[in-house]
């Protein structure tokens, strides 16, 4: 299968000679290094979405909140579960009254650095996203009305949502609810993973089969769409995993070009995120790199090499962020 890419994107020119070089074409680690980007402490933050302290514990009891679901068993930390890699570990996700959906959830760990929500990128940013599942009829399925009204019958919230949003005279409202949801979810990043010393200057970060896959990562193409801090260039791009009817980013956009694209995946924290692609349908990790290796770049790895490249993605683990479960009212 050949890859095509559903949008244009920027990447160096020594990328593209290492991309297109085949066998290794770097002379030293170094100009490895130079193909990537350490995570930064927190990402970017758009204009007007303040992540004060007051923003971002509200957001958390918010993340941890089940009762604006008509359920009221069913949180955003319910699909994105702090103790599993802040996602569900199921093929795909399972909603209100049981109902499963049509994709795997995607962790919530360091998304703020993507430009594309969902796997379709349906929204740009994670205010867009925080809604959404409040109101998708198989999550949470409530009606943003109904979820302000059942806020308001708390002082808690009714005094915690005048705090973070001083002069608003009407502060419990939708679009503050994503922005306090979207601010907390912005600490959500995983720093100083193995990868990240790495590229800082630990020269012993990193084992020399780490280093070996860091290398075949680059030489064989994957840091064409697996690029910049969050090792995803939030684009979105063909692939037609086995199996899968979803039409992808062609069900946001109508575009015929887009049928079976879908936004590129972060690595980071791979190896504690799985089951693996759109549908969940892939559990090890081995077996995925395969797998795109085939789709995607038209390779197949030799068993050294998959051993060399998951050693790589294990050393894209960072530290997860220490996140105390709120006593909500």
């Amino acid at each position: 299968m050949t890859l095509r890419l559903a949008k244009p994107f920027a990447i160096t020119a020594t990328a593209i000679a290492l991309c297109l070089g085949g066998a290794a074409s770097a002379q030293d680690m170094g100009e490895y290094i130079t193909m990537f980007e350490p995570l930064p402490a927190i990402p970017p933050i758009p204009s007007g979405a303040t992540m004060s302290t007051e923003r971002i514990d509200l957001g958390r009891m918010l993340f941890f909140e089940p009762r604006i679901s008509a359920s009221g068993v069913i949180s955003c930390a319910t699909c994105h579960n702090p103790a599993l890699g802040w996602t569900d570990r199921i093929p795909r996700a399972t909603g209100h009254d049981g109902q499963v959906g049509d994709r795997n959830t995607p962790t919530v760990l360091n998304s703020g650095f993507l430009r594309a929500q969902f796997w379709d990128g349906r929204e740009p940013d994670l205010e867009g996203q925080a809604l959404g599942p409040i109101q998708a009829e198989i999550e949470m399925n409530m009606t943003l009305e109904q979820a302000i009204d059942r806020l308001k019958e708390f002082e808690v919230y009714r005094s915690a949502f005048a705090v973070a949003f001083p002069g608003d005279p009407d502060p419990v409202n939708p679009p503050n609810v994503a922005l306090a949801i979207a601010a907390f979810e912005r600490t959500l990043n995983t720093p100083n993973s193995p990868f990240d010393r790495f590229l800082m200057g630990d020269e012993m970060a990193m084992t020399a089969q780490q280093q070996s896959g860091m290398r075949l990562f680059v030489d064989n193409g994957c840091v064409a769409c697996h690029n910049g801090p969050n090792l995803s260039d939030s684009n979105f791009h063909r692939f037609e995993l086995p199996g899968s009817t979803d039409a992808g980013r062609f069900l946001v956009t109508g575009d015929e070009a887009d049928r079976f694209a879908f936004r590129t995946p972060t690595l980071r924290n791979v190896t504690v995120t799985y089951p693996y692609f759109n549908n969940g349908s892939v559990a090890n990790l081995r077996d995925a790199v395969n797998l795109m290796g085939q789709q995607m770049l038209g390779h197949d790895f030799a068993e050294e090499e998959l051993e060399d490249l998951v050693a790589f993605l294990e050393a894209l683990t960072g530290d997860m962020p220490h996140i105390e479960v709120p006593a909500l009212p």
